[in-house]
């Protein structure tokens, strides 16, 4: 069981709670986090009352342990049960009535392909730019990114086009470099788990697109999130980009039933990968209009001028023309929504 306490609390308040905890002969702990208070209960030796606990002063609510979102979660007194509008640099959001699309390479190869995919996609009407510098591939003998020089890239082409830059942070002690570029942190399916690089991206300002792990379940995958805000960041994007599943013609299995339930418990805005959620070119179109569909605030593509030329994922991957006809495309479904592109 968990106490979430309200903000502005004070320490007597939290005493109150242990002491009241200690009277219904359970032990507690005390976790400061940079969003608030909460007291876990460790062990009980007799009935909890949570009705009491409830009631007592400065407590926002009583959860059990196996119930997700603390802080961002929809019940919550202070979330008021509307999606969070997260920057998405400093023209653009995603959360809001925009539609948030996120385009570009997989990988950042050279900076004239980069400004050459950066141009298009702005001009199609994307509002973000994503591209590697840092990839983790499943062969350590595949391409691992540019590094530093590719986010040097990246910068350049924000600067040409005014587009957020997207871009993967792998290891804690790359958090700094990469949030010095990058104006959104994307956090990558197979680090989904790394509580320490979660912590990490939360201790920092900038927001956070976190992936969904292709084996993960819903309530890990907000719990996830929650080592971010938990943090003191209260920016993440939740990026729903496939499970692993017994079908094998396409990739991964794009769950998009989990967009509407992350809407219904949670505050933070959903953003859709069909790339990875196929891994089929020719599927990212209507599983983009899809997702739309079903409620996600944002997409984010894979783009390339030559597909089948690309260092990493051309399989999946649209090109210049084929990102433009997906964008016209997608406009009657943001009507339908009420949402703009």
């Amino acid at each position: 069981m968990i106490v979430v306490m309200k903000p502005g609390c004070t320490a007597e308040h939290v005493a109150r709670v242990e002491a009241l905890l200690s009277s219904m002969g359970a032990e507690s702990c005390v976790l400061d986090r940079a969003c608030g208070k909460v007291v876990e209960v460790l062990a009980a030796n007799g009935h909890v009352d949570r009705e009491a606990l409830a009631a007592a002063e400065m407590v926002d609510r009583v959860l059990d342990r196996a119930e997700p979102f603390l802080v961002a979660d929809n019940s919550s007194s202070q979330s008021g049960g509307s999606t969070r509008e997260v920057p998405l640099g400093s023209q653009a959001s995603i959360g809001g009535r925009r539609l948030g699309v996120i385009a570009g390479p997989c990988s950042v190869e050279s900076e004239r392909h980069l400004l050459e995919i950066a141009a298009a996609v702005k001009e199609a009407g994307a509002s973000g730019l994503r591209g590697g510098a840092f990839k983790p591939r499943t062969s350590p003998y595949s391409f691992q990114g540019l590094g530093e020089p590719g986010l040097e890239m990246l910068a350049r082409a924000r600067e040409e086009t005014g587009l957020a830059i997207v871009t993967e942070v792998m290891r804690c002690e790359h958090v700094e470099l990469v949030a010095r570029y990058a104006d959104v942190l994307q956090v990558g399916s197979r680090n989904m788990h790394h509580t320490h690089l979660l912590a990490a991206c939360g201790r920092q300002s900038k927001p956070v697109l976190l992936k969904r792990a292709w084996c993960a379940t819903l309530e890990e995958f907000l719990l996830a999130a929650e080592y971010v805000v938990a943090e003191g960041n209260p920016n993440v994007m939740l990026c729903e980009r496939g499970i692993r599943t017994h079908e094998t013609y396409v990739r991964n299995t794009l769950a998009l039933a989990v967009v509407p339930e992350i809407k219904r418990r949670s505050t933070l805005p959903v953003v859709v990968d069909p790339s990875h959620g196929t891994g089929v070119s020719h599927l990212v179109a209507p599983m983009s209009n899809a997702a739309l569909a079903c409620g996600a605030d944002g997409l984010l593509i894979e783009v390339h001028q030559c597909p089948q030329k690309a260092w990493s994922d051309g399989e999946q991957s649209l090109s210049l023309d084929q990102f433009s006809a997906l964008m016209e495309g997608l406009q009657p479904f943001a009507d339908a929504c009420q949402r703009e592109l």
